[in-house]
């Protein structure tokens, strides 16, 4: 019997818990001794990732009873334009280099594709190790992390406002309550559940504290995940549901103007801070953060919420897919009056084609119609263009969490 013939694709159990764990760490490079590093004891490594394997969908190769190839996909949800969708959080992706170049995620992944299919995942998310990899498979960009780093005396002036902040355990309901809020109405974020949450928690430091902004009510209106470190006020996310929240927040950030010398943080949108500053000569860079790739084109479509533009819309195009034989072909797409759509196979002409990642990246309005004709991804004439255009809303997807 060849190598090849002793490996059997099956699911990974929790009885599989330590080789999981084993060749997540092989994979990602993670010792004991880093996770140590930031406060984690032994028996807390070992458990670490058992959600994964009693709530996930875990897929892995055996070589005999040794796992030497695996893959997970979360049950998660987004809220895209307003509608949730079904998600499925690709991760744990992971082969040990002496079976690599065999072909076996490439099977793996078009198995977790049909599963996520029959599960009504429409779309799935990732945060690529590699770029190239997941575009050969379908993935694309679709939204971006941006650093920045403000020294002390850039930090922004006190502003009036009604309320006031209050720090308080990362696990105080009140954050909950105001991410809750602020998702659903947030295109591309994720709407968590228990197992978002503690993936979201998962890898920080014993130090995280919240600050909570209360208005006059007072109620919750924005929270701020902070530590310090060093002489540096380090920002993990900001969330306001207002502009008196995002002052009271910063307010509290520059009250530490004695105790820091620098403050350093992530945003998930796509204002640049500098233009907000009263000194905007900070340093900021920006990144691409997640992938997503549309499992379904005819189930994703059926619950899209296109704009309305007040007539009805029909455009064929001609789809491509590297990995789900499903979204190949030639479409027919329809968009009532009321933005509602509908996709069927059609043997008409196309009147405009692209690819899978195209379509990904387009619906969710990271990248334009408009731009992606411009560079060569997306082939139409310009009313097909403009008809695009008018059907996909406009709002930069947010994504926070990191899985």
């Amino acid at each position: 019997m060849s190598r090849l013939e002793r490996l059997e694709m099956k699911r990974v159990e929790p009885k599989h818990l330590k080789q999981f764990n084993e060749l997540l760490r092989y994979v990602f490079q993670v010792t004991n001794k880093d996770l140590q590093r930031v406060g984690w004891e032994e028996r807390e490594i070992a458990l670490a990732k058992l959600p994964v394997l009693q709530e996930a969908d875990v897929l892995g190769w055996f070589d005999e009873e040794k796992l030497i190839s695996q893959l997970a996909v979360y049950p998660f949800q987004v809220n895209i334009f307003g509608q949730i969708f079904d998600m499925g959080g690709l991760t744990g992706v992971g082969t040990y280099p002496e079976f690599a170049n065999m072909g076996l995620m490439k099977k793996l992944l078009k198995r977790a594709l049909e599963d996520m299919r029959a599960k009504k995942q429409s779309i799935s998310y990732l945060f690529p190790y590699s770029l190239p990899f997941y575009r050969r498979k379908g993935w694309e960009i679709i939204s971006d992390k941006m650093t920045f780093e403000i020294r002390d005396f850039q930090l922004p002036h006190s502003k009036p406002v009604s309320g006031y902040v209050e720090r308080l355990h990362t696990e105080h309901q009140d954050i909950r309550f105001v991410y809750k809020r602020f998702s659903i109405k947030k295109h591309a974020a994720m709407i968590r559940n228990e197992l978002a949450w503690d993936e979201y928690w998962r890898w920080d430091l014993e130090e995280l504290t919240a600050a909570v902004y209360y208005d006059k009510s007072p109620d919750p209106q924005g929270y701020l995940l902070y530590w310090i470190s060093k002489d540096v006020l380090h920002i993990k996310d900001m969330v306001y549901l207002n502009q008196e929240a995002r002052n009271g927040l910063w307010n509290f950030v520059s009250a530490h103007f004695s105790m820091v010398s620098r403050v350093v943080g992530n945003t998930f949108t796509d204002e640049p801070l500098a233009f907000w500053l009263d000194d905007g000569d900070i340093k900021e860079t920006i990144a691409p953060y997640y992938m997503a790739r549309i499992i379904d084109v005819e189930q994703f479509i059926a619950q899209y919420p296109f704009q309305k533009i007040g007539t009805e819309t029909k455009i064929t195009f001609q789809l491509e897919d590297p990995m789900a034989d499903w979204n190949s072909g030639n479409f027919t797409l329809y968009v009532s009056e009321s933005g509602e759509g509908k996709l069927w196979p059609s043997e008409g002409i196309p009147q405009a084609s692209l690819d899978i990642q195209t379509l990904t990246t387009m619906l969710l309005s990271y990248k334009r119609p408009t731009y992606l004709a411009e560079i060569g991804r997306l082939q139409g004439d310009s009313d097909i263009i403009d008809r695009l255009e008018n059907l996909i809303g406009r709002e930069t997807p947010y994504f926070s969490d990191y899985f």
